[in-house]
């Protein structure tokens, strides 16, 4: 009878830790996302940008965009700075004196090709890249490219990726030379 006994009490050991595991299960279910992911810090700050803007309350919207980059700087995240990026454009477009927020927006943007290349983001060197492209800046959209087309190595995939987005951008010639001003100038002397 004691061997009876002790599987019994062993069985009811093993159950009530199965119950207590999902029930720790539901209440993580319930609380949400049980990794604790919250959104990203610079989102906030902009948000509070695009209403000021709406407001009118340029001061506002000026320190709000600051506080998005603070975020962005210290998530080291491109895509925090390619956000900040497309904030200043839109303060650029109300802001008097538009011509001071041209290099912070360049910054931003240049901020965020640095960090995505050296996240091995592909993606993100690709949406660095167009944003300089809308700004009309061949020369990063070059670099951007030769960027991304080192990134993408061997992979077939990755490399038609870069080709179409050169060939949106008009940038047609992908050989080094043509990427590389440097390589260029060097052939020239």
């Amino acid at each position: 009878m004691g061997a009876d006994l002790m599987r019994r009490i062993f069985l009811f050991l093993v159950l009530a830790a199965l119950a207590l595991l999902a029930a720790l299960e539901v209440s993580f279910a319930r609380a949400g996302d049980p990794t604790g992911r919250t959104e990203a810090p610079w989102i906030s700050p902009l948000r509070d940008m695009d209403a000021a803007l709406i407001r009118a309350d340029m001061a506002s919207a000026a320190t709000a965009r600051h506080k998005a980059y603070l975020a962005a700087v210290a998530s080291r995240r491109w895509e925090g700075f390619l956000a900040v990026g497309d904030a200043t454009l839109r303060l650029r477009e109300v802001e008097p004196n538009a011509r001071a927020l041209e290099a912070e927006v360049r910054r931003a943007y240049l901020s965020a090709l640095i960090r995505a290349r050296s996240a091995h983001s592909l993606e993100g060197v690709l949406q660095a890249t167009e944003a300089f492209a809308r700004l009309g800046d061949h020369e990063t959209v070059r670099q951007g490219i030769r960027i991304a087309r080192d990134l993408a190595g061997p992979d077939e995939t990755a490399q038609k990726r870069v080709r179409d987005f050169a060939e949106r951008w008009a940038i047609h010639d992908l050989s080094p030379r043509a990427l590389d001003p440097q390589l260029t100038r060097a052939r020239a002397l």
